[in-house]
């Protein structure tokens, strides 16, 4: 079993203590997550591990042969071959063992006699090989590179006519295709789309090998890993289980750290205070100079700032009528031939949260532009309800922010008053903290900038937010701190993402774009992917609508009806608002119908709870006449729960 081991790893940059004292051991079958604070280490450890970095103390040893791949956040490039080509540059142990084995196949040529030992070598070199998947190399690259993005026309491109992203997934592929015993993955989804992370989920799911990742995207690592590493302070502690499970059981062992930090958090603060009032007056210059001692001897409680609680809320958004958003034919193409957008309607009201989904082409960050205004050229017609007042955010946002102001006087000059006291806290959230939030804007970068985009739009009393992957840059903190606002937000959303379980929480529509047809899915993200796994089963359960266009520009209307293997389909020319009110004022009302039986339930279910313990007093069970009209009221109230459990069955089911 290949292994790849650590002993008592120290490591200080200057007077801070980065490792103290780290042991871990990763070997094959090693599913691991490592996570810590923006700073905390993890990436260092990452280098050490790779043997990158070597530490100040402790030990680090391999088994032998063990092969460890390494893929660092950013920065790799390449150049001067096709990807096909590039992709092969990974199977290099593959070349070397083969030369290994024609080396001694030519030796055993020459002195055939002496040969019980090479044979020997020989056989166990191309037992290596073939496990390896050498000889299937070129299917491998074909899949890893499919798989993660790349078209088949791409494979003869160039690869330095690749963008940076697509670089690093380059780089993602050939540490996959190396097929190494340890696998060390450093912020692998930050440049995949949906499909591409599904299917990477997929791959980790199967890897035989063992690896550790760091990533901010929670649904990935809980679908991937089953133990995480946390680095805290210096410190390296194991957690069993996936990250959602990590998280309960951490928030529950720093409970009390936790309240002392608070407690703590509110003694400093009242110190400050006083030393801000009363430093400069004569007369209470002592007892300003006192509280600045225990100020100074205060042993300040860090905690890790995933379980810090910060909450903002978004200015009271402007009010808006029912009806926000309606475009009719939009049609779009950038080089006059192939449409990107074709025909696509679209109603939206208030108060939804409308993610648009599809592939890396289809046309997303297209349609959010032009709906935000930012792009004119093409057909169609978009017309905005009364009052709409848009906020919009993209990645190229980060170019507007330039000059020598600090960020923190940048984000407040526009603030809204009511919020000025939160700016340090919003900014933290954000992952500026300390004094971070007085660096100048032109030091900063496109990361930061981007962050500090997105927090400007936010402070906006606007009513209709569109966000393309807003949370790009964002650690764990920061997404769930966004994404609470934006659950809270009075008014809609239209947004981008790439990241599952931020989909999954907040929206409650989908547009599925696809190059020349679209389909709307009025339901939850959850339900969205359902359907598509249906559709692949050829199992379609609950209807949906969608819509398409056709070659003579005709709109198709189709709704899969339960049990139906085959969509119906209409020649109506659109599916009218009214329409498609309706479909969402039915589904409304079937939640409504599961959510008044489950309460319910619960009522009746509590009260015979409450008989059950009235049953067990002695006074009353040695007492016939009141056993028997209590067990009764206990019988009417089980019957009711069959009665209403079934009625919930039913409606659960009908609601999907």
């Amino acid at each position: 079993m290949a292994f790849v081991q650590f002993s008592q790893v120290s490591l200080a940059f200057g007077d801070r203590d980065i490792l103290k004292n780290v042991s871990v051991n990763l070997q094959t079958g090693t599913k691991a997550a490592l996570t810590g604070a923006n700073g905390a280490g993890k990436s260092t450890l990452i280098k050490i591990m790779a043997g990158l970095i070597k530490p100040d103390s402790g030990s680090r040893s391999t088994q032998k042969d063990s092969r460890i791949a390494y893929l660092p956040q950013s920065g790799l490039t390449h150049q001067g071959k096709t990807l096909i080509d590039e992709a092969d540059q990974a199977f290099e142990f593959g070349y070397k063992i083969q030369a290994e084995i024609e080396r001694i196949g030519e030796m055993l040529q020459k002195n055939p006699d002496n040969s019980e030992s090479l044979l020997i070598q020989h056989a166990n070199l191309m037992n290596t090989l073939e496990e390896s998947g050498w000889h299937r190399r070129r299917a491998t690259a074909e899949s890893v590179l499919t798989g993660l993005g790349f078209s088949r026309n791409d494979f003869s491109k160039m690869t330095e006519e690749f963008s940076g992203g697509w670089q690093m997934r380059i780089a993602l592929a050939k540490a996959l295709m190396q097929n190494p015993d340890i696998l060390l993955l450093d912020e692998p989804t930050n440049y995949l789309d949906i499909e591409a992370r599904t299917w990477l989920e997929q791959f980790l799911q199967n890897y035989k090998g063992g690896f550790l990742l760091v990533s901010h995207d929670r649904y990935f690592l809980d679908v991937t890993i089953n133990e995480v590493y946390e680095l805290f302070g210096g410190n390296l502690k194991r957690y069993p289980g996936n990250f959602s499970h990590y998280e309960k059981v951490r928030a529950v062992e720093l409970e009390t750290l936790i309240a002392q930090y608070e407690q703590q958090q509110q003694e400093i603060q009242h110190l400050e205070d006083y030393i801000r009032r009363f430093g400069a007056k004569a007369t209470k210059a002592s007892q300003a100079q006192d509280r600045q001692k225990r100020l100074d001897k205060i042993v300040r409680i860090e905690i890790p700032e995933s379980l810090k609680k910060i909450h903002f809320s978004f200015p009271k958004a402007p009010h808006a009528g029912k009806l926000v958003l309606r475009l009719n034919g939009i049609t779009k193409s950038y080089d006059g031939q192939n449409n990107v957008l074709d025909k696509l309607d679209l109603i939206l009201e208030n108060g939804e949260r409308l993610v648009v989904a599809g592939h890396n082409g289809a046309g997303k960050s297209t349609l959010l532009r032009i709906i935000a205004g930012e792009d004119r050229n093409f057909s169609g017609e978009i017309i905005p309800g009364a009052g709409v007042q848009i906020g919009y955010f993209s990645q190229d946002n980060a170019e507007t922010i330039k000059g020598k102001e600090s960020i923190i006087d940048f984000i407040e000059k526009d603030a809204p008053l009511e919020l000025i006291p939160k700016i340090r806290d919003m900014l933290g959230a954000f992952l500026f903290r300390g004094d971070d939030v007085f660096k100048s804007l032109d030091v900063l970068s496109g990361g930061e900038k981007s962050r500090i985009a997105l927090l400007k739009l936010l402070l906006r009393p606007v009513n209709l937010l569109i966000l393309d992957e807003p949370t790009n840059h964002l650690d764990m903190h920061s997404k769930d701190v966004l994404q609470d606002a934006l659950k809270d937000f009075g008014g809609t959303v239209i947004f981008v993402s790439h990241d599952r379980q931020f989909i999954e929480n907040l929206a409650t529509r989908v547009l599925e774009l696809k190059p020349g047809t679209f389909r709307n899915f009025p339901g939850n993200y959850q339900y969205y992917m359902e359907r598509l796994e249906a559709e692949a089963n050829d199992t379609v359960g609950n209807f949906s609508m969608a819509q398409s266009a056709t070659g003579d520009g005709k709109r198709i209307v189709s709704v899969s009806a339960e049990n139906s293997a085959t969509e119906k389909k209409s020649s109506a020319a659109q599916l009218s608002y009214e329409e498609q009110k309706l479909l969402r004022s039915e589904r409304r009302k079937k939640e409504k119908e599961v959510e008044q039986l489950e309460t319910e339930i619960a009522k009746i279910e509590e009260e015979k709870k409450k008989l059950e313990a009235e049953m067990a007093r002695p006074e009353v069970y040695s007492n016939g006449e009141k056993c028997r009209a209590i067990q009764l009221k206990i019988n009417e109230f089980s019957a009711r729960l069959d009665s209403l459990n079934e009625q919930w069955e039913k409606a659960a089911e009908a609601l999907g």
